[in-house]
C-alpha cells in the first residue's frame, strides 16, 4: 500500500514513508472494527408516559399515575420524523441496534478523515516537486471574469 519515493533529503522521505505506514496500519485497524458491527439501526428509543385523555382518569393530575411504559422507536426518514410502537420485548433489541448505528458513524467518519490523510501523504510522495501551500491532489483552474457589460452583451446577441 506504500508508495516509497527517494528525494534529495532521503530522511524527510523517510519519516513520511514512516508516517504513511503508521496511518495506513491505523486504517487496517479500523476497518477491522466493521467486521464487529451487528445489526444495526437508525434512530433513538424512547420510553413513554402518556395520559389517556380521560377527565376523571388519575393520569390527567398525576404525573406519577400516567399509562406505560410504551416504547418508540423515532427516526428522521426524507425530512420527516417517523416513531415506531415497539413491544417491551423489542425494545432493548433496537436500543442496541441503534447504539451499533452509532458506533457505525463514528467509525466511517474517522476511516474518512483518516483515508484523505493518507491520500494527501500518497499524492505529496507521487509529486515531490509539488508546490507546498497548496493541496496535494488538486488542481485550481483558473477563473474567467466576466465584465457586467460582457455578460449582457452575450445574452442578448
Amino acid at each position: 500500500m506504500s508508495h516509497v519515493s527517494v528525494s534529495k533529503s532521503g530522511t524527510r522521505s523517510d519519516a513520511r514513508n514512516a508516517s504513511l505506514e503508521r496511518h495506513a496500519q491505523r486504517f487496517l485497524e479500523l476497518r477491522r472494527g466493521l467486521e464487529q458491527i451487528e445489526y444495526f439501526c437508525k434512530g433513538t428509543v424512547l420510553k413513554r408516559m402518556m395520559k389517556c385523555g380521560k377527565a376523571q382518569c388519575a393520569c390527567a393530575t398525576d404525573a406519577s399515575k400516567r399509562h406505560g411504559p410504551y416504547f418508540e422507536l423515532t427516526y428522521k426518514a426524507n425530512g420527516k420524523t417517523v416513531n415506531v410502537k415497539l413491544s417491551p420485548e423489542a425494545a432493548p433489541l433496537y436500543r442496541a441496534a441503534a447504539r451499533q448505528y452509532r458506533k457505525l458513524k463514528t467509525l466511517l467518519s474517522r476511516l474518512d478523515k483518516l483515508s484523505k490523510t493518507i491520500l494527501r501523504q500518497q499524492a505529496k510522495l507521487a509529486n515531490p516537486d509539488a508546490r507546498i501551500d497548496q493541496k496535494p491532489g488538486l488542481l485550481r483552474y483558473p477563473r474567467f471574469k466576466q465584465s457586467l457589460k460582457t455578460a449582457r452583451f452575450a445574452l442578448t446577441a
